[in-house]
């Protein structure tokens, strides 16, 4: 098996690590970087629960081959807190009640992100297209929208 040097900035941090040919950013993530909070939900590009920014637009990690990462910028939920305070996002997610088991969460959390970076006042309807591809199995969607909401109102 061929492996890859790749260099690549992870939450702000300048990574290099050598990667065989078929492992998934997903995989990089979780089994060479620890950085564990990404999930493997489906690992088909389905759900969502993998979703981290690469070079600032949404990605599901599972569907993107770690040696594509060479020179890329990725965020996962664990790069969205700075300085110990948490995104607004992340605190509005909490405020509002829209987390009940967790594990659609981090992709959630990335994808509302990315919507509130290219847009800091969405519509309801603009909240829910950007959060069409995580899938969530407990909540109902209801609390996660406000929370978005609430997350752009706060921050304007």
């Amino acid at each position: 098996m061929s492996f890859h040097r790749i260099i690549l900035t992870v939450n702000g941090s300048t990574e290099q690590v050598d990667v065989p040919g078929n492992m998934t950013l997903l995989q990089m993530l979780r089994e060479k970087l620890a950085l564990t909070g990404t999930k493997n939900g489906c690992a088909a590009g389905e759900c969502g629960a993998c979703t981290v920014l690469m070079n600032g637009e949404p990605v599901n990690s599972c569907m993107v081959l770690a040696a594509e990462c060479d020179g890329a910028e990725i965020v996962t939920v664990e790069g969205l807190a700075q300085d110990g305070q948490l995104d607004i996002v992340q605190q509005t997610i909490i405020d509002e009640g829209g987390v009940q088991c967790g594990f659609c969460t981090p992709g959630m959390l990335i994808s509302a992100r990315a919507l509130l970076n290219r847009n800091p006042s969405p519509t309801e309807a603009e909240i829910r297209e950007a959060l069409v591809g995580n899938l969530c199995r407990c909540t109902g969607y209801a609390r996660i929208i406000s929370a978005v909401k609430a997350a752009a109102e706060a921050t304007q």
